[in-house]
This record gives C-alpha cells, structure tokens and sequence, in this order.
C-alpha cells in the first residue's frame, strides 16, 4: 500500500485479492452502486482499475473505507451481495451519514460481546448495542429505549434464544400491549392467539431466523415459547423465564407496574419501545417514559438507549427519525417561547 499527500488530501491505493471479476462486479454493485454508497458513507472517493482501487480523503475516512472495501469483499466470496450488507458495513466502519469516524463506536475498553445460538453468531454493532447486550447479561431487568430499527427486538429475542438454548431459561415468554394506532383486538378476526400474532410478527420473524420455522411452532406447540397479551400477565409470577415486552411504549403506567413485578426466581426481564411513537389514547401517560422517570439508579435495572445512529434499516429511515426529531424539538422551543 502507497500513501502519499496531494493538495492536502490524502491517497492510499491498494489491491484486492484473489482477482476474481465476478466478486469484483459484486463488490462495486450495479452501476458501481456500492462505491458510491461508500463514497457518500465515509466521505472519500473512490477508483478503481480491475482489483486496484485508489481512495482520497480525510486519513480516518481512508482506513475505514478500506477496510470496509476488503470486508465486503470476503463477503462476496459466500454470496451475492445486498445493499444493506453495505449499509450495515458502514455503520460497523463507524458511520452512516458522512460523518468521520467516532470513537465512541467501539465499546470502550471494555471486551466485545456476542450471542452465540445453533443457527450462528450474533454480533451487536455499535457502542449502544454492545452496551444493550451487556447489560441483558448482567442485569435481571432491562430497557432498550430508542428508534424502530435499532435492533432493540432482535438483540433481545437473540438472547431469549441463546438462554433457552444454553438452559439458563426454560422458556421465553413473548409479551406486548395490543394498542397499534387505534385499533382494538376485538376487532380483529381469529381466535386469541390469531388476534395476538399480528402484533408479534417482529418477535416471530426473529425466532423463525435463528430457530427455524418447525422448531418455533414445536416449541409455542410444547408452550416452551408462550405468546401473552400484557392484559393477561396479572396475576402471574414468572419463573426461570426470559420475558420479553415489545413496543412498551403503549402500556400504561399501571401495566408497566403489574409487568415489571411478574419476575420470579432466575428470570430475566427485556422492556423494549420507542417513546417517540406511542399511540396510547391522547393525555395517557405511556408505561415506559414514567419508567424510565422512577427507575433511574435503581440498582439491577439496566437501561440502554438507542438514537437514529444506530438505524440499521435504510438509510433514509436515520434522516426520518432525525426530521421528525428536528420538528418536535422546534415545536417545543415554540411552546417554550409563547
């Protein structure tokens, strides 16, 4: 590799190996798509003859680019890839809107964290989700807190797996307000467990990936894996279980309190939801934000939150959450001044 300096912007060239002009194709995307979107990601530019590429930019930009142009290139040697393998890339190098390189992406000193399940390896990305993930290890109770797309869902059901799996938790326990924009269960064909299951599809989608379908209908068959509407958990005490409360954002107060004392023995509890979309009815105070309030520093409760950073969905999706959080910020100050 040559590094030299022109006009105050750095240049590295390098080669990938072996020369394969099928992964090659693959690698830059149609149109070279994926170049681009790297260009954009980490602020460089980029060229390339064959299997020799040459990077300009800022030196933070250049080592991560790089690194990221040889990563996604072993990738291409397993499959064909897609462009959120790409994005998900980027958000690893420690960027996905142009910015330089942030530190604060990797977690501290601290050792790397991942879930390890039958069907493979998951890793968290970012600071945020190695610091979710430590603390679902530590902790008998835990809040993820922040965006759709964070991986709040998906880290939590990896670690209900991994638990279940390992015979830490007997059983999970799938658990999550029946309140979506208004609409009520009653008017919802099926019986209870039909009238449920549209709103633990992200739940389900998770467990089928890293469990399998047949499995997954074996272990709710054997009620290994138990799905529960919040309003049927009062009353109930839950032993060597792994609890999982998705889109908490829609309980109230007092569901919030009958839920969170359902632990038993050798139990952990996952509280995850986005404050920003609750659709409880108007001047209902969400479960979630008041726990957030009361629990602060309570000891053995762990709270992670999440902001559009750490979006792993379409790009576009961090600069909606970013607009909208630009909006209610600006309605707020208005409200502060008049």
């Amino acid at each position: 590799m040559a590094t030299e300096t022109v006009e105050e912007v750095d240049v590295i060239q390098f080669e990938l190996a072996p020369m394969d002009n099928v992964r090659l194709a693959n690698l830059c995307g149609h149109l070279d798509e994926y170049l681009r979107m790297i260009e954009r990601g980490l602020g460089v530019s980029i060229s390339n003859r064959g299997v020799r590429f040459q990077l300009s930019g800022e030196p933070t930009s250049l080592t991560a680019a790089e690194r990221t142009i040889h990563d996604l290139y072993r990738e291409t040697e397993r499959g064909i890839l897609a462009p959120d393998q790409v994005h998900l890339a980027l958000r690893e190098a420690g960027t996905q809107s142009g910015t330089k390189i942030k530190a604060d992406n990797i977690a501290g000193d601290q050792p790397e964290v991942s879930i390890k399940t039958k069907r493979g390896l998951v890793k968290p990305r970012g600071k945020h989700q190695q610091d979710y993930l430590r603390q679902i290890m530590t902790h008998d109770i835990n809040f993820g807190v922040g965006p759709a797309g964070t991986g709040k869902t998906y880290l939590a059901v990896a670690a209900a797996v991994e638990a279940l799996e390992r015979d830490f938790a007997r059983r999970i326990v799938l658990v999550r307000p029946a309140v979506e924009a208004g609409e009520k269960l009653g008017f919802l064909p099926g019986d209870l467990s039909q009238k449920v299951d549209p709103y633990l599809r992200p739940l389900y989608d998770a467990l089928y990936e890293m469990l399998g379908f047949e499995k997954v209908a074996k272990l709710i068959e054997r009620n290994v894996i138990e799905i529960a509407p919040l309003a049927y958990m009062r009353g109930r005490t839950l032993n060597e279980s792994f609890i999982i409360l998705d889109e908490a954002q829609n309980t109230t107060k007092e569901q919030m309190k009958m839920f969170l004392t359902r632990l038993g023995y050798s139990s952990t509890a996952v509280i995850t939801g986005d404050i920003t979309q609750v659709d409880l009815p108007r001047g209902q105070v969400s479960g979630l934000k008041d726990a957030i309030r009361v629990l602060d520093g309570v000891d053995g409760i762990g709270f992670a939150f999440f902001d559009a950073e750490d979006v792993v969905r379409h790009s576009l999706v961090q600069k909606v959450i970013v607009a909208y959080d630009r909006a209610e910020q600006a309605k707020a100050d208005h409200a502060d001044a008049s």
